[in-house]
């Protein structure tokens, strides 16, 4: 976890070439042993504590910062004889970390197949497009959804899409190759439904 990475090392630990691969936060779990596990332990798995910085309000980080304390679940792996890692393919990664990931995911991008997962559209060949959001109007959801009111643009044709300053998207509009969207102004720009985005 990059929360568990001293500062002096975040370069390396960010080095896709030196650590090739992800947590896809993917756990099959055999609960009878787990129960086992729990039940010689007294109820405690025992996972290494993560501190966390973070302000007391997420929508005002002008707040207190405070430590929230959490563990991670893939650390089991250290503390479970037999624990094992799979490899799955790059498809099993789809991380959710910022809303311009969840973006992505609402968008043409993906499909809805009729197990109701989520797949990346075929003529994207693998790659889904890279999203940048601002994060002074992007970074809640809340935030997010004010100025994308009619949901996701069409980025099934968009490699990149960087979004600076507030932009509030219309209805149907279509983002392709790699965009820029660049507001210096006060107040938001306001792009018209139907607008087609190419570069």
């Amino acid at each position: 976890e990059s929360a568990q990475c001293p500062p002096d090392e975040e370069a390396a630990f960010q080095d896709i070439q030196l650590y090739r691969y992800f947590n896809t936060n993917n756990l099959w779990i055999n609960l009878r042993v787990l129960a086992e596990i729990l039940a010689e332990r007294s109820g405690v798995l025992g996972l290494p504590l993560i501190r966390n910085e973070k302000p007391v309000d997420p929508a005002k980080p002008s707040t207190p910062r405070v430590y929230q304390l959490e563990t991670a679940m893939g650390a089991a792996l250290a503390v479970i004889d037999g624990a094992q890692a799979l490899r799955v393919p790059r498809s099993r990664f789809v991380p959710v970390k910022k809303n311009s990931d969840l973006l992505v995911l609402m968008s043409d991008a993906y499909d809805l197949r009729e197990d109701f997962g989520l797949q990346l559209a075929a003529d994207r060949a693998g790659a889904p497009p890279v999203v940048t959001l601002d994060d002074r109007y992007y970074l809640l959801y809340d935030a997010m959804t004010a100025r994308f009111p009619h949901g996701a643009p069409s980025l099934r044709r968009c490699d990149a899409l960087t979004v600076k300053g507030e932009v509030v998207f219309g209805r149907d509009i279509v983002v392709e190759g790699r965009v820029v969207v660049e507001n210096d102004g006060d107040g938001a720009l306001r792009l018209a439904d139907g607008s087609r985005l190419r570069a």
